[in-house]
């Protein structure tokens, strides 16, 4: 006992080869079940029914949806419309309609291990405005994942992704709102793990990546604020101006080869 302190610097943990394989095979149905859930978006569909194509693809798949019934969450995608940032709960109400911006987060757990990832798209034809919302989340979780490399630290992924949301901001001529008080997170044998990943941020922090380590890289960002409200639901997370929101999300892992996306 007591040889905790002899192991130094902190490090994101690490999964072995054949464990980033098992966590892929999660990721991959993951990644299935999104692709499935875009498809049968159309204007008429309600984003209850697009909760049911996760939910069989899932299952059909050998996993079981790791939201479904996580602490108490009743779906198992989270459809997050609009003004709608994470957590939306599926509705037969909710009916989407040309134009609308849809955010789908989905999780998925295969012999134990866990795959997470979210997509944002467009019902329809998107205006220019959503349709560079949604690119400039989804380059700078691409910018994330390319700062999952051996040797730097967990806020080199944030402050490359606050990097890649500012130069998005002067391609696309607008200013993006990084949500405040979410992020990325650690994964593996659990769907939410330390340590929490910033999505923005002074490099050069927190614990190392090393071979193995995974995070769940997942920007946020809003066409206006960077604050939000809780609905009654105490689920669904909504801009506090009512501005429209994306979100993008990958399991990525270390290796010596590189960022692997585990959930493709």
């Amino acid at each position: 006992m007591g040889l905790m302190g002899l192991r130094g610097r902190k490090v994101v943990p690490q999964r072995t080869p054949g464990e980033l394989d098992a966590m892929a095979v999660a990721g991959a149905l993951v990644a299935s079940a999104l692709a499935a859930v875009r498809q049968a978006a159309a204007p008429g569909v309600s984003t209850a029914a697009l909760d049911e194509v996760a939910e069989s693809v899932i299952r059909d798949g050998g996993g079981m949806p790791s939201f479904l019934g996580y602490h108490g969450y009743p779906a198992s995608i989270c459809a997050s419309v609009n003004d709608r940032v994470v957590h939306g709960i599926p509705s037969a109400e909710e009916i989407l309609a040309p134009g609308d911006l849809v955010s789908i987060d989905c999780g998925a757990i295969v012999d134990g291990w866990h795959g997470d990832s979210a997509i944002t798209f467009g019902v329809g034809t998107l205006i220019p405005v959503d349709e560079a919302l949604s690119q400039a989340t989804k380059e700078a979780m691409e910018a994330g994942a390319s700062a999952m490399v051996p040797g730097n630290r967990l806020t080199d992924v944030s402050h490359a992704i606050e990097t890649a949301t500012r130069a998005a901001e002067k391609r696309y001529g607008r200013k993006f709102g990084i949500v405040d008080g979410y992020g990325g997170h650690g994964i593996g044998r659990q769907m939410h793990m330390d340590p929490f990943l910033p999505n923005e941020g002074a490099p050069g922090r927190g614990p190392h990546l090393a071979v193995g380590s995974v995070l769940a890289i997942e920007p946020m960002l809003t066409l206006g604020t960077t604050k939000t409200v809780v609905l009654e639901d105490e689920w669904t997370v909504v801009t506090a101006d009512g501005s429209r929101a994306a979100h993008w999300e990958h399991t990525v892992a270390v290796t010596e080869d590189g960022p692997r996306i585990l959930t493709q």
